[in-house]
């Protein structure tokens, strides 16, 4: 079949990449590695967004496992971490289907194991082996049940409130859900936390409309309903509600890093920030290490990837963690990154202050940052790797920086393109130089 796993599970467009029998064969696969030890009938829940192929990959994962001989738990549209919490509270696994922050066409699969973690490649090299064979179905008795979980929202909800519940009264809230999985959750969570205003926008989603110029990857659309309504925050999620990017009353984007900041600083002063330390990754802004070492902290920088910041933080025994994107992991809490959990977090700290977003995010220094996505073909992305041009074009850009910047070329985990990323201090030299280097690989 090919290599299935990228740095996010299984994705492809649906019907192409990703059919019905890829994902009923990975469904056999992942229930007869993650549950072959357990002396029960195994459990694994499934979840989903809101794409218009998710109904039709969460059956064919379905009858995948059940062949296998383990049962199904249901649990509807519903956010990736309450899988996670699933898995871990009342199951053996759990599955995810979402592309995430992808356009519609595309989707995914997400694997947990029964401690709610996402698995390690040695893992999913397993499963994907495995899928490529024939695996013996079950017969008569041995064939696993599918079951609705018609309560996994509201106690997905509950779980959140009791991970953090901050007072809203003095503040006016407005919540982009992406059309995607927290169109189920946002408004029962938020209109709990007493807002003095709350505005929840794109919440109905028609299978094609998920991340479609709303969510975390399109702010114009909550930029301008702050700006319009005069709200003091506008926080944004992607289509499986894994991510949390904001805005302040001004329109600034406040993105992972700095939300990051924020939070450490708070857990920090409540003594839950083992060895001063949180990770963060190599697309993290320089600006944040900076600012940790400023303020008497310390960062660690992981791959992309919120499974490979989860690795370090168990490592080393850090308690938080994130990306740049906006997935943040409170592993106190949960092991898996949570934007809506992010969100209680970040308003929890401004409620407690009296500070509004542009004040805390006042002394967190941003350096200059340009990103630019260059598509590519499987063979293209396998041969920049020894490419001598584009080995040329980085080093020179590296020192046109010096010290006081940093280039990073790589391939995306989940799309078919190569992230070029250049970081420094002059904001003009940053772009010619990004651009430069991803002309190099255009040309290849």
């Amino acid at each position: 079949m090919g290599r299935l796993f990228g740095t996010d599970g299984v994705r492809g467009v649906a019907n192409e990449d990703l059919t019905a029998q890829r994902a009923f064969l990975i469904g056999q696969a992942a229930a007869v590695v993650l549950t072959g030890a357990v002396k029960h009938k195994p459990i694994i829940h499934i979840g989903k967004d809101t794409r218009i192929s998710s109904d039709m990959l969460e059956m064919a994962l379905a009858a995948g496992i059940t062949s296998a001989g383990a049962d199904v738990m249901l649990a509807g549209f519903i956010p990736t971490p309450a899988v996670s919490n699933l898995a871990r509270e009342r199951a053996d696994a759990g599955i995810v289907v979402s592309a995430s922050h992808n356009s519609y066409e595309f989707n995914g699969i997400k694997i947990f194991n029964s401690e709610g973690r996402k698995l390690p490649d040695a893992l999913e090299d397993e499963i994907e082996a495995l899928a490529a064979t024939d695996i013996p179905l079950k017969t008569h008795g041995d064939i696993g049940h599918i079951r609705q979980d018609k309560n996994a929202v509201e106690r997905y909800i509950e779980y959140l409130l009791a991970c953090s519940m901050p007072d809203l009264s003095c503040l006016r809230v407005a919540v982009d859900c992406a059309n995607g999985a927290a169109s189920v959750t946002a408004k029962k969570l938020f209109s709990m936390l007493n807002a003095k205003d709350l505005r929840i926008i794109h919440n109905v989603p028609n299978g094609r409309n998920i991340n479609d110029r709303c969510g975390s990857t399109y702010l114009e659309s909550l930029r301008k309903t702050v700006a319009d309504g005069g709200y003091d925050i506008g926080i944004a999620f992607d289509g499986d509600a894994d991510r949390c990017l904001c805005v302040d009353h001004t329109g600034k984007v406040t993105d992972g890093d700095r939300i990051m900041a924020i939070c450490a600083r708070q857990e920090h002063e409540r003594g839950h920030l083992p060895h001063n330390t949180f990770v963060s990754t190599v697309m993290s802004n320089l600006g944040l290490r900076v600012w940790a070492e400023e303020n008497g902290l310390r960062t660690v920088s992981a791959p992309v990837g919120d499974r490979y910041v989860l690795e370090e933080m168990q490592k080393s025994g850090y308690l938080m963690g994130g990306e740049q994107s906006g997935h943040v992991i409170f592993l106190r809490h949960s092991p898996a990154g949570d934007g809506q959990l992010t969100a209680l977090k970040l308003l929890s700290a401004m409620s407690e202050t009296g500070k509004s977003l542009a004040e805390l995010t006042s002394d967190i220094p941003q350096y200059p940052q340009t990103l630019i996505n260059v598509a590519v073909t499987p063979g293209q992305r396998g041969a920049l790797a020894s490419n001598q041009a584009l080995a040329e074009a980085v080093k020179a850009a590296e020192e046109a920086l010096g010290a006081n910047g940093r280039v990073l070329v790589r391939p995306s985990g989940t799309e078919p393109l190569i992230r070029v990323m250049v970081e420094g201090k002059d904001r003009v030299e940053v772009r010619r130089l990004a651009e430069a280097v991803a002309d190099v690989i255009k040309k290849t």
